[in-house]
């Protein structure tokens, strides 16, 4: 079992919990993530590490309420348990040194960038950070982001709070105006596209952490296979990060549309639907 040690509401749709997890906060680096279960007979979802504190034993991660699992897990409160957590898995971030790199979030993906932001910055890297939401409300680690940035670029699609417009947009601005080493973007796989088909041209490297299906994080059940460079890789063992200009998201996001409809009559039996 692992304790609840914080639990932080950010906004209508996501939630910030700190686990007691010594073990993994000792080894944990930026980029890995954690599998969860809720119950002992329930799923098992990755969720990227948003932040992690070796000398209190604590592992945070950022949680969107969206399927069944996460509703469960967001309804839970300090001081109570969840049933096991296995980790740090996938590969930490490759950082690059002395360079100017921009690193987009979108949504909860802002959270999941966090990290590796920090440790660009911490190599010595001209850190510009892009982030994004669909409103105001939405937007999240925006202290944390502004504080290891050197420029931080804020946007919303409705325009209630900095630019008006998609992270993609905002990037596309900027890279016309400035010379940019690399581009490491985090969150939905429709944005992360399009950040690659922005880049591209320009000839920009780019890195993507991707977010399949996934259920073991070993790299046993095959569930998180996504095709990159026209071969199969498993985003738990050969990622989370790659080339984003290699990866085939018209596959990805298919895959992650797979299970929606058992996902809706699980949300129903719970009574969350």
């Amino acid at each position: 079992m692992v304790r609840i040690l914080e639990k932080k509401r950010l906004n209508k749709e996501t939630v910030l919990f700190k686990f007691y997890l010594p073990e993994i906060a000792q080894r944990a680096q930026p980029g890995q993530f954690i599998i969860v279960r809720v119950e002992e007979e329930g799923e098992r979802i990755p969720l990227t590490i948003a932040d992690f504190h070796p000398e209190e034993g604590s592992v945070e991660v950022v949680v969107q309420e969206a399927g069944a699992t996460t509703k469960l897990l967001a309804h839970k409160k300090a001081g109570e348990e969840i049933s096991g957590v296995s980790g740090p898995l996938g590969n930490p971030v490759s950082l690059e040194e002395g360079k100017r790199v921009v690193c987009v979030g979108g949504g909860v993906g802002i959270a999941c960038v966090y990290p590796v932001a920090r440790a660009f910055k911490e190599k010595g890297n001209d850190l510009i950070s892009i982030i994004g939401a669909r409103t105001k409300g939405l937007i999240i680690f925006e202290k944390r982001m502004r504080e290891i940035s050197r420029r931080l670029l804020v946007a919303t699609e409705d325009g209630s709070y900095g630019r008006k417009g998609t992270v993609v947009e905002v990037l596309r601005e900027y890279l016309a105006k400035e010379k940019v080493d690399l581009v490491f973007v985090v969150g939905p796989a429709i944005m992360m596209q399009k950040v690659a088909m922005t880049t591209y041209p320009l000839r920009i490297p780019t890195q993507a952490s991707l977010n399949p299906l996934m259920v073991d994080g070993t790299g046993m059940c095959g569930a998180c296979r996504v095709k990159v460079g026209g071969k199969r890789k498993f985003a738990c063992v050969d990622g989370p990060h790659f080339d984003a200009h290699q990866v085939d998201f018209e596959e990805l996001i298919a895959r992650q549309k797979s299970y929606q409809k058992e996902e809706k009559e699980r949300l129903r039996v719970i009574g969350y639907a």
